[in-house]
């Protein structure tokens, strides 16, 4: 029987600024960054969660042609590629002003929602975000 989720992933077209992004201002943390065969393993983890990590793939050999990479490539810059990530916090407020404070392209700004507070922002490759401050059962 299934147990849970280990890894998810999204596409970014570049895996060191990638970190640069949801390690230095995220304040993700490295789980594994090492060859995989002829790509590049590189998986995050969000705090407080080491057992859920996120795969930070860069599109390519041998997942999939180069053509195809590159319309996947044009497709995280849309912002159709599909990618999405689901963030919690304690305060959004806080949160937003503290990313906003770091350069991070907020998309939207903190709504009370019926479950929480949340916003949304992009990865600096296109790639959906939104973080939330869920509301206590």
């Amino acid at each position: 029987m299934l147990t849970g989720i280990t890894i998810s992933q999204i596409y970014v077209p570049d895996q060191d600024a990638a970190l640069d992004f949801y390690v230095g201002k995220l304040g993700f943390r490295v789980h594994s960054d090492m060859q995989f065969g002829p790509m590049r393993w590189l998986t995050v983890v969000p705090p407080g969660q080491p057992d859920r990590q996120v795969l930070l793939e860069k599109p390519g050999p041998p997942s999939m042609s180069e053509e195809t990479a590159a319309e996947v490539r044009q497709a995280i810059s849309k912002g159709v590629a599909g990618g999405h990530l689901f963030l919690a916090c304690d305060d959004a407020h806080a949160t937003h002003a503290e990313l906003e404070g770091k350069g991070v392209e907020i998309t939207e700004e903190p709504v009370e929602q019926p479950y929480g507070i949340d916003f949304g922002l992009r990865d600096p490759f296109g790639n959906h975000l939104r973080i939330a401050q869920l509301k206590q059962a």
